[in-house]
């Protein structure tokens, strides 16, 4: 089994903090490691920022090692702590439904197939974390955690000013013990994180030495963020998630689509399984030829696959190619056409009234100024009913008109768009 995972990982600017390089390298060259990464539901849907992690546990298993992916059923109940203020703690049953909606997010990345040597397994810690009490918790896991040592930790010690509470303050005795359990079942003696998860993960490191012996060890990814230093995954409306109910596929292959040369050629090495050489290839074609967008295209391909699927990834190609300009609106989804357009102006019929003419809705969504114009612009070519010129604006369009039976888009020239939508 080969360490070369390790050089392809530093190759993409992916490793941030480790423990002991050496032993790390021996310990994945004499057997399919065993190499975990917990995954709290904080929130209903995994985010684009934790793509890195997963896609972390991904490559490893693609490497040959056995990938353990801990869903922290337990552990989001109480939430790691934030490096700005206390989190609110959400209610059991909520975390519970967050957990069940990840899973199969989890689920995505990682090959499962018992016949493998080195097939993934999915925990959830709340299974060793809801029978934990807390008189086990002191006597086991809090008597090996001297009080400084967890003063000392980047994020406890950031939070000391404005004040954190003990149930945050104990969270990393939790993620420890998690390592300790894992290590017990499955010889797991590596553990990869985000570079915020570092004291954490540490702690397990230590928690392992002390009670068990034997070294454990650690990498953390760096956490990702813009050239200007934004924070990364957030949109124009907000984070952008991995669940197709927050984040459409069109809209998450829209969020790749945008980024800028620099930040995707870099977005590349990140989140692409492709290889370095292919990668090169497409940031030498980003200079050659930075009209085309290459490394955009691929980006938000690849991604809106993996985290998606092939036909979904379809679909958000052909509706974004209709849209502007490279495909026809009738092989596109109706519901995505709506996401898609869902800042543009939109007027709703109701079925059961009367259908305006074409004139009247172009006046509506605020395509033209009057019925007037909307004749004028009408007979210069510069307006289109989904893919056709309209040539008779006072016509009234028929049901047939309307993609999917609900959707119309209407077109002023190229860029102005708007969309007519029957029913509610």
């Amino acid at each position: 089994m080969s360490d070369a995972i390790l050089d392809d990982l530093a190759a993409r600017s992916l490793i941030y903090q480790s423990t002991d390089e050496a032993r790390i390298r021996t310990r994945l060259r004499d057997a399919p490691a065993r190499v975990y990464c917990g995954f709290d539901p904080t929130a209903p849907s995994l985010q684009v920022g934790n793509l890195v992690p997963l896609l972390g546990l991904a490559r490893f298993q693609a490497a040959g090692h056995a990938p353990i992916a801990l869903l922290g059923g337990g552990t989001g109940l109480i939430g790691d702590p934030r490096q700005t203020a206390e989190r609110s703690l959400a209610e059991v049953d909520t975390v519970r439904a967050w957990a069940e909606r990840i899973r199969p997010q989890l689920e995505r990345f990682l090959d499962f197939d018992p016949k493998l040597p080195n097939a993934a397994v999915l925990v959830d810690n709340h299974e060793w974390l809801g029978q934990l009490s807390a008189i086990d918790l002191l006597r086991d896991v809090g008597k090996h955690f001297p009080i400084g040592l967890m003063l000392a930790k980047e994020t406890v010690r950031r939070r000391l000013e404005d004040g954190i509470s003990y149930t945050e303050f104990s969270y990393m005795l939790l993620q420890a013990y998690d390592y300790l359990v894992l290590s017990r079942r499955y010889g797991c003696r590596l553990q990869l994180g985000g570079s915020d998860q570092w004291g954490n993960i540490t702690s397990g490191c230590e928690l392992i030495r002390r009670v068990d012996g034997g070294d454990a060890d650690a990498i953390t990814f760096p956490l990702v963020a813009k050239a200007d230093g934004e924070k990364f995954g957030k949109s124009e409306s907000g984070a952008v998630y991995l669940d197709a109910a927050l984040t459409s596929p069109y809209a998450f292959y829209q969020f790749w689509l945008h980024q800028d040369d620099a930040e995707a050629t870099r977005y590349l090495r990140i989140f692409s399984l492709r290889g370095l050489d292919e990668i090169g290839a497409l940031e030498l074609a980003a200079s050659e030829r930075p009209a085309a967008r290459e490394p955009q295209h691929a980006l938000a391909s690849e991604l809106v696959t993996l985290v998606h699927g092939e036909r979904a990834c379809a679909r958000a190609i052909a509706t974004s190619e209709a849209l502007f300009g490279r495909g026809a609106l009738a092989g596109a989804d109706p519901t995505d056409l709506e996401v898609a357009l869902g800042d543009a102006p939109t007027v709703r019929l109701d079925p059961a009234a009367g259908m305006p003419s074409l004139a009247e809705l172009f006046v509506a969504t605020g395509l033209a100024a009057s019925l007037s114009e909307a004749v004028r612009l009408a007979a210069g070519g510069g307006l289109r009913a989904n893919d056709d010129a309209v040539s008779d604006v006072r016509a009234v369009p028929s049901a047939d008109v309307f993609l999917g039976g609900r959707v119309l888009v209407l077109r002023r020239g190229r860029r102005a768009m708007a969309l007519v939508v029957r029913g509610t």
